[in-house]
């Protein structure tokens, strides 16, 4: 479901893909910093609610000055959370002014050192790549220091009052003021639950409890000597406590590298905070919106007006404010709690940040008191702006500036989607169509009936969906069947202006073609016609979904709806595919495009890719950013099995493709595989690689799951008394049966990657069992948690001659293998004009001696000839 949905994080998964913290500032130390603005442009603070009390104390937060009275001279202070260690060795500290009665930051001007070590070797790797060092030592000439908890208080005994306040605060003050602007909304969660509490039956106000001593925050902003200014975070509300990062610049685009993440002993399991960086999750969320209700009046080419309505139950109570995000461009007006006016804060994403690449802001709602356990909800957003853009006659691109209503990530929720557009365009969502019905409770225009030369639409899910998108256009419409699902494909007359480079910042979803190269220059001369080749799209779907339906279990839904997507990405939402122009080509207009022949079919496996999405990320979700590489892979790999049954020829070039994008190396050397494993998640997408998510989720995972597969089917076959076994790709080959029952285990939910191995676990072959467990740990902790890509020999073989067989003896000797990898490796026989399989030998070191018994004569035994493992080139 591209990334949704890859970068929803959507990266965004239960709750911990909202930001909370501005991970990065394009700001430097510099002294001339500019001041905060009181631009109404910023969006900050809403004011629909009579009081505005949240609005004063998130302004006071994000103007946090530093308070001349409190400028101190210390040595040898040691600022301590969990692995994370601060030692201000000599200096000048100021702190800031008060908000809410607490001291909630600091800036230090001297000399400091940091030292932070990451707790297993892939972070320390992730560490290595961007720091030259797998631990974090690093000494510092000045900090700013922002936090939630007592650190004023832990450093007051080493305070030595200044005579010089005045100078220092001259010299540092606007850079604080502008710094403080970054973790505002942070803070604001926390001292919301001080904010005064309206009590229903009476007209008079009572204090809140006061904020919970469990939840402790601190960022440091470093400016080392080496390596230039970097963060440090400790958060115990996020599922990963710790995380340190830089905001780095590559061709021209942001990019927030994330050194290292990792959980500590130190943890409460909070509310709402989130690191927003990776996007984190892995623990449920404390408010479930059971239906979106959205009545939407369109506009083309540009302008959306809508009306949404939530129905928001509140898992776990205690918080007065919930976040929501939502598309920068658009301005919300109102914002309602069961008909009562209610303030929210709309806070502007930073550079850099995955949220800022989607196009997305967050949005604070603060109710009047602490929600309660069990609380139902009716939150209301009236909200609107320019979410569309036009790229051709006719050919929208929705989403194009980010996720088009307010939305707390993937969650499975109902919808009811409403929409008047103007006549002579076609509009398809999310959802089955159908009739048009009043919509009591909205007072959008749009709800009591189409205005003259109008159309209206109305789309309910069959099922709860983790999303709801829709798209707009000036189609023509063809038809194909499987089986009892049909398949719409809308197609426009013409491709997009500038094809096939049409710029669209912060898709939300998106996908890159599967293994593909950048697109070529535009090719001013191609005229294709969309509209022209829609029903073999509609054709190669049809067929994907009977060949899906067939192994994994029926289609989700009734339908699916394929509708062209301007430029070189796709996206995947139920039942809807948005699918690049690039998809509509005849083979003389692919020509044009000068792609090799292995990429010719990469991109067109991208139909067969999204629409197995339709099952693995619509149907099953991912847990948390570790876990998103395989909805991605599994659905690539589903796309390679079907390639594979109709030309396994055209299998192997891509997955050798695969294996070769790996070791190719970057400016600097360094080959893509290091970039990490593929459970960093989005975090591998940096600024030495742009594209790494995308290329190591499709190439390593893809890989992994070729292996799971090869090896399960092996296992049979060395089982089975004909020797024969189950075909390849068929329902009723291990790997496929395994698949199907997670479809039936976690339809509707969320998985993790320790889970989806342990339903392989449950078929797997004792032939299998490392040491004689039965366990795919081993498979974890060196494949998956891995980035090795070995090589395999043979060295010392010998045969032994018996009455009916061969005995061969040797060595397996490993190269470019990492300490811990773990191999099973198929060895065949090459005898009388055949390969024959022997077994596998798990290889767990440099040399790992065999015996094999072959069929009698055998003089020949050849390591993994059908290349089932992701293995180095001979």
């Amino acid at each position: 479901m591209t990334g949704v949905i890859s970068h929803m994080l959507r990266g965004l998964a239960p709750r911990a893909w909202l930001l909370l913290i501005s991970t990065a500032l394009t700001l430097s130390w510099s002294q001339d910093l500019p001041k905060p603005t009181g631009d109404p442009a910023a969006r900050v603070p809403g004011k629909t609610a009579p009081g505005k009390a949240a609005e004063q104390l998130y302004l006071q937060l994000r103007n946090a000055s530093l308070d001349p009275a409190r400028v101190y001279r210390l040595r040898d202070v040691t600022i301590e959370r969990a692995a994370i260690h601060i030692t201000l060795n000599d200096g000048t500290i100021a702190f800031t002014e008060d908000v809410a009665g607490r001291v909630t930051g600091a800036f230090f001007e001297g000399d400091g050192e940091i030292l932070l070590s990451p707790p297993n070797r892939y972070e320390r790797a992730s560490m290595a790549l961007f720091t030259s060092g797998a631990i974090l030592e690093e000494r510092f000439v000045t900090a700013y220091f922002r936090f939630n908890d007592d650190t004023f208080a832990e450093l007051r005994p080493s305070l030595v009052p200044v005579d010089y306040g005045k100078a220092f605060l001259g010299q540092w003050n606007d850079t604080a003021r502008a710094l403080a602007d970054e973790d505002a909304l942070r803070l604001f969660m926390t001292f919301s639950k001080l904010l005064p509490v309206a009590d229903p039956n009476e007209e008079i106000t009572t204090p809140a409890k006061s904020a919970g001593e469990d939840d402790r925050f601190l960022h440091a902003r470093l400016q080392g000597l080496r390596l230039g200014t970097f963060d440090l975070y400790f958060d115990t509300e996020t599922p990963e406590q710790i995380w340190a990062g830089q905001l780095k610049t590559a061709e021209g685009a942001s990019y927030y590298d994330v050194w290292t993440s990792f959980s500590s002993a130190e943890t409460s399991g909070g509310s709402e905070a989130v690191n927003p960086t990776v996007g984190g999750g892995g623990k449920p969320d404390s408010i479930a919106i059971a239906q979106y209700t959205i009545r939407a009046n369109i506009t083309p080419p540009s302008e959306i007006e809508s009306d949404a309505l939530l129905q928001l139950e509140v898992r776990e109570g205690g918080e007065r404010a919930v976040l929501f995000e939502l598309s920068r461009v658009l301005q919300i007006k109102q914002v309602e709690a069961d008909g009562h006016p209610v303030e929210f804060i709309h806070n502007p994403a930073v550079e850099g940040t995955q949220l800022a690449r989607q196009g997305n802001d967050m949005v604070a709602v603060v109710f009047p008191q602490p929600l309660r356990t069990g609380q139902k909800i009716k939150l209301r957003f009236v909200y609107g702006g320019e979410v569309l853009s036009e790229v051709g006659t006719g050919l929208l691109y929705v989403g194009a500036r980010g996720m088009w209503y307010p939305n707390r990530g993937l969650a499975m929720s109902n919808y009811d989607l409403e929409f008047a557009y103007p006549a002579g365009w076609s509009l398809v969502a999310t959802g089955k169509k159908t009739d048009v019905n009043s919509s009591a409770g909205l007072r959008d225009q749009g709800a009591e009936g189409a205005a003259e030369g109008e159309q209206r639409s109305k789309w309910i899910s069959e099922r709860p969906i983790p999303v709801a998108g829709f798209d707009l256009g000036k189609y023509e419409k063809v038809v194909a069947h499987a089986g009892d699902v049909t398949v719409q494909t809308y197609a426009t007359a013409g491709i997009e202006q500038g094809f096939p480079k049409t710029p669209m910042e912060g898709a939300s979803p998106r996908r890159l073609i599967p293994g593909a190269p950048a697109m070529p220059p535009v090719v001013s001369s191609l005229r294709a016609s969309p509209a022209r080749t829609a029903q073999k799209v509609a054709d190669s779907c049809a067929r994907a979904i009977e060949f899906y339906s067939h192994r994994y279990g029926p289609f989700p839904y009734s339908d699916l709806k394929v509708a062209q997507l301007p430029g070189g990405l796709s996206q995947g939402w139920p039942g809807l595919i948005f699918l690049s122009s690039s998809s509509f080509l005849t083979p003389a207009e692919e020509a044009q495009l000068r792609l090799s022949s292995v990429d010719r079919v990469l991109l067109g496996q991208v139909i067969d890719h999204e629409t197995a999405h339709q099952w693995w990320g619509d149907l099953v979700m991912w847990s948390g950013y570790r876990d998103q590489w395989f909805v991605e892979a599994l659905a690539n790999y589903s796309s390679m099995m079907l390639l594979e049954s109709e030309s396994p020829t055209q299998f192997r070039a891509a997955m050798e493709k695969y294996r070769d994008d790996l070791l190719e190396k970057n400016k600097s050397g360094v080959r893509l595989m290091e970039d990490g494993p593929v459970t960093l998640g989005t975090r591998l997408s940096c600024s030495q690689f742009p594209t790494g998510y995308e290329a190591i989720s499709y190439g390593r995972g893809t890989w992994l799951f070729h292996m799971l597969r090869s090896m399960m089917r092996d296992a049979e076959q060395l089982n089975s008394e004909d020797k024969h076994g189950s075909k390849a790709g068929q329902p009723e080959e291990p790997f496929v049966r395994v698949l199907r029952r997670i479809r039936e285990r976690y339809e509707g939910k969320s998985i993790t990657t320790q889970e989806l191995l342990h339903a392989f676990e449950e078929e797997l072959p004792p032939s299998l069992w490392y040491e004689h467990h039965k366990s795919l740990e081993w498979f974890y902790e060196g494949w998956v948690n891995g980035t090795a890509i070995p090589r395999f020999e043979l060295h010392g073989v010998k045969y032994l001659d018996k009455p009916g067989s061969t005995t061969i003896s040797g060595v397996i000797i490993a190269e470019d293998a990492s300490d811990n990898l773990v191999t099973p490796v198929p060895l065949y026989a090459s005898t009388a004009g055949r390969m024959v399989l022997l077994g596998r030998v798990f290889a767990d070191g440099p040399e790992t001696p065999f015996h094999v018994t072959a069929p009698a004569g055998t003089r020949k035994v050849v390591v993994d000839p059908d290349q089932t493992l992701l293995t180095r080139p001979r």
